[in-house]
């Protein structure tokens, strides 16, 4: 019962936001599959690191077929994760696809009788690697993949210079109400 502009507003960019933010979390999230994941929830796992499916599961994006477009990254996120002619099929026709035509595109990364033991095996995995390189590798592949390019850049650039001898000085100068002097000048 939304109003167009409210619908735009709050509905669809509140669901760009939630989806963007769990997107950019610096942890590798892993989405079980073991359903339909229709509109929405294909977008929401869209979101995620790593989709594990149960072989009877399915995805679509049925949006079209009431009169509606996919509007929580169904055109956009997607459009970077399937093959465009599979998600033409899927947006535009509302063709549902299984468990194995998402794991040969490259959608989920396994498919398993038992989707939740999978994630979580991959999840015990994650656990006992290197906080800090699995978070710059994500970001490095999200940049890679031209989400959060900008914010990568930023990111990298800020880390790099944080670590020199000019950021501790010019802070100290800045705190001493004081012209830096940066070493090597």
């Amino acid at each position: 019962d939304l109003s167009p502009a409210e619908f735009a507003r709050n509905w669809v960019r509140g669901g760009h936001r939630i989806f963007d933010r769990l997107a950019q979390l610096s942890k590798p999230t892993i989405a079980v599959l073991n359903g339909h994941a229709f509109g929405g929830g294909l977008e929401l796992a869209a979101a995620c690191d790593i989709r594990v499916m149960a072989p009877q599961a399915t995805l679509a994006l049925p949006e079209t077929g009431v009169g509606i477009v996919p509007g929580w990254s169904g055109t956009q996120r997607l459009a970077r994760l399937i093959p465009e002619p599979v998600l033409k099929e899927m947006a535009l026709f509302g063709r549902r696809i299984g468990a194995d035509r998402a794991l040969s595109c490259g959608f989920v990364a396994e498919v398993a009788a038992d989707p939740r033991a999978a994630a979580l095996a991959i999840a015990e995995r994650v656990k006992t690697l290197s906080p800090r390189a699995t978070e710059i590798t994500k970001a490095m592949i999200h940049a890679g993949a031209n989400e959060g390019l900008a914010a990568m850049i930023e990111t990298l650039g800020s880390a790099a210079i944080a670590a020199t001898a000019d950021r501790a000085e010019g802070v100290a100068a800045f705190r001493e109400k004081r012209k830096p002097d940066f070493p090597g000048t």
